[in-house]
């Protein structure tokens, strides 16, 4: 059985009809969470959080990192959640063990062109492809940065709190980094 066809089983066996009430777009408890996509997240931060399907807006991309500040689809998602999705507090959640940390942009070149993408193609498109991928030398340096972007984007307006947390894909325990009503950094004291 190929993955599609097992993704396609699973799905017959979960739907049932009248199962699951229609929830509304808006969350519910008016946030947003931007997130790392990292498997051991799935099924378990939001828990961790206290939330519940349908209560919060999630965006994840590799490493919770912000590329492009003004044009990119973090601050998109944010602008629309904000403007039309009634989102009054963002949080940015960086983890502990991120794998964006670790990662070697030669590396990564280099499985590229062994797996057909051209060299040149690279160079033209990605030239800094270190930046472009988004590499952090630590979790809390890089939700203090996002944070910071975020909080100084013109598109997002200044009553809106910014916090940011540092996630343990262990044992669920959150620690906060900046506290988005204050500004206060929390940095000095974690990992």
């Amino acid at each position: 059985m190929t993955r599609l066809e097992e993704i396609i089983a699973a799905n017959k066996n979960f739907v049932k009809p009248n199962a699951f009430p229609p929830l509304p777009k808006s969350p519910q408890r008016q946030l947003a969470i931007f997130t790392c996509m990292d498997t051991r997240l799935v099924d378990f931060l939001e828990p961790a959080m206290g939330l519940k399907r349908g209560e919060a807006k999630v965006i994840k991309n590799a490493g919770n990192t912000i590329i492009d500040p003004m044009s990119g689809g973090v601050i998109r998602s944010l602008v629309a959640g904000i403007f039309t999705l009634g989102v009054e507090e963002v949080f940015v959640i960086g983890h502990l063990d991120c794998g964006m940390s670790h990662i070697d942009a030669e590396s990564v070149k280099m499985d590229m062109v062994r797996r057909g993408i051209s060299p040149d193609v690279i160079e033209i498109h990605i030239p800094d492809l270190k930046q472009w991928l988004g590499i952090f030398a630590h979790p809390v340096e890089n939700i203090e940065r996002v944070v910071k972007i975020i909080r100084h984007n013109p598109l997002i307006p200044k009553d809106v709190p910014i916090h940011g947390l540092l996630f343990c894909p262990n044992d669920g325990h959150l620690e906060v980094v900046v506290d988005g009503y204050s500004g206060e950094s929390f940095a000095a004291g974690l990992v």
